[in-house]
């Protein structure tokens, strides 16, 4: 029988599928149904500072417009002087979701300031969690920012937080820069344990007829693992650190195709909320019938086959318009049946 069993910053998980950060992870019935599912791991729903940050504005508010009246109406909020307590819930529920599994739990956290990372890291290690996911993302704002100012942040904060904490610590990066290939190999020598490829990152709409923004949620489809699927095929053998691909995998199939490219592992969550939690369970049944019926062993006997390291596709991994030498038109309408 296959044996799935990978490594992981250092992790030893009994497969590669690892439940993604998002809501389901907040709820004690969901975390045992993951890990009943089969899940190696379980990354709990991310620590955002911003929000800490506009909890902290609106009670602001709230007080100030209360200020100019009779002190005896302070009794109508009584607890008006009382700080937000997100952070802290957020540390005690972490705690009480590494007291509920027996899975390695993964913490996320995106912080605003350089200081407040290495604060809330150290905090979120105190929690007993087994490992923290920097969940890094910026929106480029200003046009005159110069290049590299982004990057160059990223691995400062890294490496302060690296510094501060003992537990194993990941990246989770968007592909939305210059030269991801060049700022993933920075923050491997920076001593990044892992890397996540790639996070989905909130996209606004508009709705023309109220003509108001909508807020979608940001669901992956199947073909959103060919951009991870590529730049895992890329870093295989390049790197010190593990690769984790997101974004797309919805099956067995997937997880197989991600290895071959040279994963160590997965995370899925859109899946979760649209084919249930269970699914999981169908996931590695599909991933060790097809390595059964390959007569694969272990994940480590066709990690990285198909990289570009191992397989030699340079023109694969590097091209990324239609070229005649792999694809023409007449093989694209008959494949794709468009007329």
């Amino acid at each position: 029988m296959a044996d799935l069993q990978t490594v992981y910053m250092g992790l030893k998980l009994k497969n590669p599928v690892i439940a993604g950060a998002c809501n389901l992870s907040l709820n004690k019935e969901n975390l045992i149904k993951i890990e009943k599912a089969g899940a190696a791991a379980v990354v709990y729903k991310s620590l955002f500072e911003e929000q800490f940050h506009l909890e902290n504005l609106e009670l602001y508010e709230l007080r100030s417009e209360y200020e100019d009246r009779y002190a005896e109406m302070v009794t109508l909020f009584p607890n008006a002087g009382k700080e937000p307590s997100y952070p802290e819930e957020h540390l005690l529920n972490l705690k009480r979701a590494k007291d509920t599994v027996s899975i390695p739990v993964i913490a996320s956290l995106n912080a605003v300031y350089d200081e407040s990372w290495v604060e809330y890291a150290v905090k979120i290690e105190e929690t007993g969690v087994d490992a923290l996911e920097l969940n890094f993302y910026t929106v480029p704002e200003k046009l005159d920012n110069a290049y590299g100012v982004v990057e160059k942040k990223h691995a400062r904060i890294l490496s302060a937080v690296k510094a501060a904490v003992k537990i194993p610590v990941s990246v989770k990066l968007s592909s939305f820069y210059t030269n991801p290939l060049g700022l993933i190999h920075d923050l491997d020598k920076a001593g990044a344990d892992g890397f996540v490829l790639f996070n989905r990152l909130f996209q606004p709409d508009i709705d023309t007829e109220t003509q108001q923004h909508r807020f979608p949620y940001n669901l992956s489809n199947l073909e959103d693992k060919r951009l991870p699927l590529r730049f895992a095929g890329l870093l295989y053998g390049n790197l010190k650190a593990s690769i984790c691909t997101s974004s797309g995998i919805f099956n067995g199939d997937d997880v197989v195709k991600m290895i071959l490219a040279g994963a160590d592992c997965v995370q899925v969550v859109s899946t979760l909320y649209l084919n249930q939690i269970e699914v999981i369970e169908k996931i590695l049944g599909e991933t060790a019938r097809w390595m059964d019926a390959n007569k694969y062993a272990s994940i480590g006997d066709f990690k990285g086959k198909l990289s570009r390291k191992i397989s030699g596709n340079e023109i694969l991994f590097n091209r990324t318009q239609y070229i005649d030498f792999h694809l023409n038109t007449t093989e694209i309408l008959n494949k794709h049946r468009i007329f």
